[in-house]
């Protein structure tokens, strides 16, 4: 009985996970009786099946794989059996892995993008968007909100506004736009302003009567506008590009517009006066929105912008969230407050003097490092400890472009984007 045992054993290899067909060594171990020239018979059998050359191995997605497989018998299914798992293909065909970077696109991904900028065509906004989304679909906005609700309502991909201007400061809307929108801060690009005085062609500089461009504009060419003898009137206008189609449109030639070269370009304007602007360092900083944040990495300069509020009294509050930067040795390269909207007036009982009335403020904060970065994280969770608010806005890659590249080349160009493609994003 146990050499009876050892035949079945013998006879019954182990088959493929495919199956199990019955070939003739399984076939004689099932008739093997218990007389000794049956035996003897049956260990022919098996000796003849073992003396058969082994078949080749089944196939796995075309090729052969003699670890994957046993033999298979002769005269069985197995012996032409194939796994066909995934479909054959080339090494060098076989799809890349993602990576850090596919999840986290590159600022120079502008191609086919539609970008909502505030303004009309000429204006310096979208002389940012080309700069920071090459090759993208410029779409103007009338209002900095719309643009906001363009890139939330999915008619933009992304939108790029000024936040502030390094001679006339912040623009206090687009924060308070910020706080109030959900997008998030995705990347940054600096822009050389370059003022121009426009008008249409044939009129004189002495025949000007008024002179209209954005307030922020104006304030930045005024000195530069009384040196040149132009004591005239000047009004506000909704943004510079604006001012320049403006004038062409109702054919006024008693008025002059501030605006880029490429404005002059587009409306058919002749330039009086090139580079009216107060100082040479005129450079606006945009930031560039979308509805996802990005990942944040730590292979190259990142800035991360939060928003944060207090309801405690005094100065404390303040000094511990700087301190909280200050002992991770995280450089601020921005604070601003705004009254808190919701809460403007904040009541302080005074036992001397009875009640007092304060603002209440929102911190706006800019600062070098990533949020990848472990010491960014632990600043702002010590901050969250002593802060009623915090929010990211976001963390993005920081635009190193030299701030002397674009206002050269504005005149000969006539766009004052042309720099876009000396963007350091890759």
């Amino acid at each position: 009985m146990e050499a009876a045992a050892a035949i079945r054993s013998t006879a019954a290899p182990r088959m493929p996970l495919a199956g199990r067909s019955r070939g003739p060594g399984t076939a004689a171990a099932r008739a093997i009786p218990g007389s000794r020239g049956d035996w003897q018979t049956a260990c022919a059998i098996l000796s003849s099946t073992n003396d058969t050359p082994t078949p080749p191995a089944p196939k796995v997605n075309g090729q052969n794989s003699n670890k994957l497989a046993a033999p298979a018998i002769p005269g069985s299914e197995d012996a032409a059996f194939s796994l066909d798992l995934v479909p054959a293909a080339g090494a060098g065909n076989l799809p890349r892995p993602l990576s850090i970077s596919d999840l986290s696109p590159a600022p120079l991904h502008g191609a086919q993008l539609r970008v909502a900028y505030q303004g009309v065509p000429g204006a310096y906004s979208e002389a940012a968007a080309g700069k920071a989304y090459p090759g993208c679909e410029a779409i103007p906005c009338d209002q900095f909100e719309v643009a906001f609700q363009a890139v939330e309502l999915w008619i933009a991909d992304r939108a790029v506004l000024p936040v502030e201007n390094s001679l006339g400061g912040s623009i206090h809307r687009n924060y308070d736009l910020l706080l109030r929108h959900r997008l998030h801060i995705v990347g940054e690009v600096q822009l050389p302003v370059h003022h121009c005085l426009l008008a249409l062609p044939g009129v004189r500089r002495e025949l000007l009567a008024r002179v209209i461009s954005h307030p922020q504009a104006l304030a930045q060419c005024e000195h530069t506008l009384t040196r040149m003898g132009l004591n005239v009137a000047r009004e506000a206008f909704d943004d510079t590009a604006g001012a320049a189609e403006h004038i062409a449109a109702h054919g006024l030639r008693d008025t002059a517009a501030i605006a880029s070269a490429r404005a002059a370009e587009l409306y058919g304007l002749q330039i009086l006066a090139d580079g009216v602007q107060d100082d040479a360092g005129n450079v606006t900083r945009f930031v560039m929105l979308a509805r996802e944040p990005i990942i944040p990495r730590t292979d190259r300069p990142f800035k991360t912008s939060i928003v944060l509020a207090h309801d405690r009294e005094g100065t404390s509050v303040l000094f511990k969230v700087l301190s909280a930067f200050a002992f991770r040795d995280i450089s601020l390269t921005k604070i601003e407050s705004r009254p808190h909207r919701h809460r403007p007036i904040r009541l302080v009982d005074d036992a001397n003097i009875g009640t007092a009335k304060h603002f209440e403020y929102m911190f706006y904060i800019d600062f070098q490092a990533s949020m990848a970065d472990v010491r960014a994280q632990n600043a702002l969770a010590e901050i969250q400890e002593f802060t009623s608010f915090l929010r990211v806005l976001g963390s993005y890659p920081m635009d190193m472009t030299p701030w002397d590249a674009a206002p050269s080349s504005t005149s000969s160009s006539g766009s004052p984007s042309s720099s876009s493609d000396q963007q350091q994003r890759g």
